[in-house]
């Protein structure tokens, strides 16, 4: 099948396979109403918590760090160090906070007749869906990019793989390139499959219930709701759900901070950089990409809006990543897989500023397994040419090193220009358009999407057309 024209029929395989009509939303040349389609196309909180009940997904422990914060407090500054929490999500039934995402949509999927799911996605969502669909006896379709054009495939991804294998899902594996999104359409079309994309509002409303049950158990246990949550960041779904759940449970002034891997220079389409990067999520190459522009995803409008709810957007190095996984083993003895650590390392950093009775969420951990562990990852690093040593993160060039830090005290997570990131995802947005074009709604829809005014949008415009 050649793939250009399944491409001109993007729109109407992804209405058929999801059975949302998304040309209800929009309006103006550019704005859409965002919060109609996640009431009118998602599920209510109260629903989703009752679905993932049934499914066993959800409910998950909030642990204090208690060793890792006395430790950051002996760093601090004096009457700083703030309590550090994580909300342990590798307890639910595929190790991670993804079957929340899962659940909706298999629920949804499963009630509309559907006999088969798919999803394109080379990390743990795969394993959530391959799980949520065996527990409702559909089939299931998992697409990676797994593999360089030398046939060399990353040992998270393959571990990944191995796990959807085991819920019964087929698995098929691409080589990096931009012939993914084709060949899932393809899938879609061919198969009559439901499209169980991460980005729909089926999977942000089950993230909800994280950010949602965040703050009541800090409200129950420690008599308030926290400071700031941390939540690491790639397509923007995770921070997004989080944050509305937040919302929604009344803690309006708990700061939202997003947390990347740097691996700016590494471009993610790249076969020769494919191999160069030991993350692959919760990175800077889908971080801000989607955070610009969120609608670059497999579904005409995501739900994931990243920009919408951010207050504070930091990047960490690799190294303090493969520090924070070690030292949640040693000291904590919790072994946990590698994205959720993204947000530790950006906490580890955070806490340091924060007051020590400040509370401080990790958002979410996952399942370690193989592929996934340190050893492996730093392994195939150094199979691929990366220098790893111990030093000073900050000198750390993704695709040619990997700097371990020899403490705590050099985790130091950067902070990235959201005033930028939000004059970017308007530059995008008006692209190719004239000014007269541009309403009143749209202003407004662009001031939403990046939590800036009106008058902030104006001027933009005004530089770009």
């Amino acid at each position: 099948m050649k793939k250009q024209p399944v491409m001109e029929r993007r729109r109407e395989i992804m209405k058929k396979s999801l059975g949302i009509d998304y040309k209800q939303f929009e309006s103006g040349s550019i704005a859409f109403d965002y919060e109609a389609m996640m009431a009118q196309a998602g599920y209510p909180l109260d629903e989703v918590r009752q679905i993932q009940q049934r499914a066993g997904v959800g409910n998950t422990p909030l642990i204090e760090l208690k060793n890792l914060s006395t430790l950051s407090r002996s760093l601090s500054p004096k009457g700083k160090g703030a309590r550090i929490f994580i909300k342990d999500e590798a307890s639910n039934p595929s190790g991670s906070f993804k079957a929340r995402r899962a659940s909706v949509s298999i629920h949804h999927a499963a009630k509309m007749g559907f006999q088969c799911v798919a999803a394109a996605t080379s990390g743990n969502y795969g394993a959530a869906v391959a799980s949520q669909a065996a527990m409702k006896g559909l089939d299931c379709i998992i697409v990676q990019e797994c593999y360089d054009s030398q046939g060399k495939g990353q040992p998270e991804i393959i571990e990944k793989a191995r796990k959807c294998e085991a819920f019964g899902a087929e698995v098929i594996q691409l080589s990096v390139g931009p012939e993914l999104f084709a060949v899932f359409l393809e899938i879609l079309e061919e198969t009559g499959a439901f499209n169980a994309s991460l980005y729909t509002p089926f999977g942000i409303a089950g993230v909800e219930t994280l950010g949602w049950e965040i703050a009541q158990q800090c409200q129950r246990t420690l008599g308030r709701f926290p400071d700031a949550v941390v939540a690491t960041n790639a397509g923007g779904g995770n921070l997004t759900g989080t944050a509305r759940g937040l919302r929604a449970a009344g803690a309006t002034q708990t700061q939202i901070i997003g947390a990347s891997v740097n691996l700016t220079g590494l471009h993610m389409a790249s076969d020769q950089h494919f191999n160069r990067k030991s993350f692959t999520t919760g990175h800077t190459g889908f971080g801000m990409p989607f955070a610009t522009w969120p609608d670059r995803s497999d579904v005409p409008r995501s739900a994931g809006r990243p920009l919408r709810y951010m207050d504070r957007y930091l990047t960490v190095a690799q190294g303090e990543v493969f520090w924070a996984t070690e030292a949640l083993a040693r000291l904590e003895g919790l072994e946990r897989g590698p994205a959720g650590n993204t947000s530790l390392a950006a906490a580890l950093g955070m806490a340091r500023e924060m007051d020590e009775d400040a509370i401080l969420v990790v958002q979410e951990t996952e399942y370690t397994g193989a592929g996934k562990h340190v050893a492996p990852q730093l392994s195939f690093a150094r199979e691929n040419g990366i220098q790893i040593r111990i030093g000073n993160p900050r000198e750390e060039v993704p695709g040619e090193s990997i700097i371990l830090p020899s403490s705590m005290s050099q985790i130091l997570p950067q902070d990235a220009d959201l005033a930028a990131m939000s004059r970017s995802l308007i530059r995008r947005a008006v692209a190719g358009k004239e000014r007269a074009s541009i309403t009143s709604e749209d202003r407004q829809f662009l001031a939403a999407e990046t939590r800036q005014d009106e008058a902030f949008v104006t001027k933009v415009l005004e530089e770009v057309l």
